[in-house]
């Protein structure tokens, strides 16, 4: 079969079920390939940075490949900042770039698109990769994608194909079918037995989850688990979401100083913490007065199960949670039962709107609707209000902390799960990506969108409010929405803001903007206390 037929049909086995992309030059006989064959479904867009954040988004949400096609230089290169916060927060996108064909490197010219040499651009990917692979030649071109795939999908990261397009016609095999790893099970029961002596000892235990639980479909066994031990459960800030409908004993979000005392209390004073997949990185623990102490945790990420300086290597987490569940027995404690205080009854009057009022009128449509819509959020105060809404499925970059992937991540979860998402992001952030919206109309999309407007970057005026080139100019953003396919509406007040959002759940004939103004200097109540303990700790709060 063709090289392009069998790369296609790899990625749908190894668990792929979009491309999301915009062609190029050196990728046009894949995109041809892409449309005639319709192995996988097409999703285009305008700019390379959303394919890639698309991706991301399909990828996170439904715990499993998603891919990404550009064009050589131009295309690819444009796309690597998306690839960096997807490997950053362990995403697998698989990125597919087409590429100059073996000939045309051979003129004696540069070509266009090309940068320092034609093997640039794989030399860059590789610094945001898993693993890379380039498919020139037709024996070792099958082989090649199945070790790239498979890292992808066992490493949970982006994976980087470079596809020469005279390459796309070549007759080659199929492309081998995905074998696990091998690894070893008694290792793996026996991490499990010492993880579970050391909670069956403890006083205080506690499990703290984090992104590989999304990333390897883990989530109902580790809700599963939770319930079984009987331990009180929280996530980290990045994982925001998992475990979102189940039974679990969960009791929050650990922000550290930004968050909840209760749930403060419940990881920090924990004898035993138990951590799932957790990235150990600042914005999920920067923000605490205690540090995680290494001798009274466990932490099971990239396959391996660490205590303290003992380790137990190659042991998937996925294996890992089925020998707990195999194993596990309720440890008799307290699960400490919990209801965090969510914002809700807004009241409808004429006073200004603050970021805490967005918060609740969110809880209060999912109070009376009975449904909790899935969330894209940009960085800045809108992903710190999320915090303050009802707990349901949210991507976000929560450890990258790059600006621009709250639109393209709302369109990639809409795509990829078929649901009408709610998509929260600043003024800044919509000023770089959200004109992806006018592509919502012709994709058959309709999202919401609540774009907080208070023409500035926000989150950095709270780490220097003394500074002019953080503000910004006011768009009337929801005056171009109609032009770009979609419904805008402005709103000031509170009771305009009630009002905005009922018509825009009730009306599914289009994509919404609800552009809310909001006082330059409001900022939700945990941005300002995150940022308060960031600079206790950062050279941004000196001087």
């Amino acid at each position: 079969m063709k090289l392009a037929h069998a790369l296609l049909h790899a990625l749908k086995d190894y668990g792929a079920r979009e491309i999301f992309g915009i062609p190029g030059d050196f990728a046009l006989p894949f995109f041809r390939e892409i449309e005639r064959t319709a192995i996988l479904p097409l999703t285009t867009l305008s700019h390379e940075p959303a394919v890639g954040f698309a991706a991301d988004a399909a990828a996170r949400y439904r715990s499993s490949l998603s891919v990404a096609a550009v064009t050589y230089g131009a295309g690819g290169l444009n796309m690597i900042n998306a690839v960096a916060q997807a490997y950053a927060e362990k995403s697998p996108v698989v990125i597919v770039s087409g590429a100059p064909g073996a000939a045309e490197g051979l003129s004696g010219l540069a070509l266009h698109h090309q940068v320092k040499h034609l093997g640039s651009q794989y030399l860059i990917y590789q610094e945001v990769t898993c693993a890379q692979a380039v498919l020139n030649d037709a024996a070792t071109a099958p082989s090649e994608i199945a070790r790239v795939l498979k890292a992808a999908r066992e490493l949970s990261r982006p994976v980087y194909i470079e596809f020469p397009r005279d390459m796309v016609d070549a007759e080659v095999g199929p492309v081998p079918a995905y074998v696990e790893t091998p690894f070893d099970a008694e290792a793996a029961n026996a991490a499990a037995a010492e993880i579970l002596s050391r909670l069956g000892a403890a006083k205080n235990p506690a499990l703290l989850l984090c992104v590989e639980v999304r990333r390897y479909g883990l989530e109902a066994k580790v809700a599963e688990l939770s319930k079984k031990l009987a331990i009180p459960t929280a996530t980290t800030f990045m994982a925001r979401g998992i475990l979102a409908g189940t039974d679990a004993p969960l009791i929050g979000s650990y922000l550290g100083l930004a968050g909840d005392e209760h749930i403060r209390d419940v990881i920090e004073n924990a004898d035993t913490l138990l951590m799932l997949g957790v990235i150990m990185c600042d914005t999920n623990f920067g923000v605490s007065e205690t540090l995680i102490d290494k001798r009274r945790s466990i932490l099971a990420f990239d396959r391996a199960v660490r205590f303290g300086h003992h380790v137990y290597p190659d042991i998937p987490l996925a294996a890992l949670v089925d020998a707990l569940l195999q194993q596990a027995k309720p440890l008799g404690r307290a699960t400490r039962t919990y209801k965090p205080n969510l914002p809700s009854k807004m009241p409808h009057d004429d006073a200004v709107i603050r970021p805490t009022d967005i918060a609740a009128c969110v809880n209060d449509l999912s109070a009376r609707t009975k449904v909790r819509m899935p969330i894209a959020s940009d960085m800045g105060d809108c992903l710190f209000t999320a915090m303050d809404i009802a707990y349901t499925e949210l991507v976000a970059p929560a450890y990258y902390a790059t600006m621009g992937p709250g639109v393209p991540m709302g369109i990639g979860i809409a795509t990829a799960s078929g649901r009408r998402p709610l998509i929260l992001v600043g003024d800044g952030a919509f000023q770089m990506t959200g004109w992806e919206l006018g592509n919502c109309r012709r994709l058959g999309l309709k999202p919401i969108v609540l774009l907080f407007n208070n023409s500035a970057w926000g989150m950095l005026k709270v780490f220097q409010g003394d500074t002019r080139y953080n503000d910004l100019d006011d768009w009337k953003f929801a005056d171009m929405a109609v032009s770009l396919g979609g419904k805008g509406v402005r709103v000031a007040t509170r009771k305009a803001l009630a009002a905005a959002l009922d018509t825009a759940y009730a009306d599914e004939s289009a994509w919404h903007l609800i552009e809310i103004i909001i006082p330059r200097d409001e900022y939700s109540r945990t941005l300002s206390q995150f940022v308060g303990a960031v600079k206790k700790r950062s050279v941004l709060g000196k001087g």
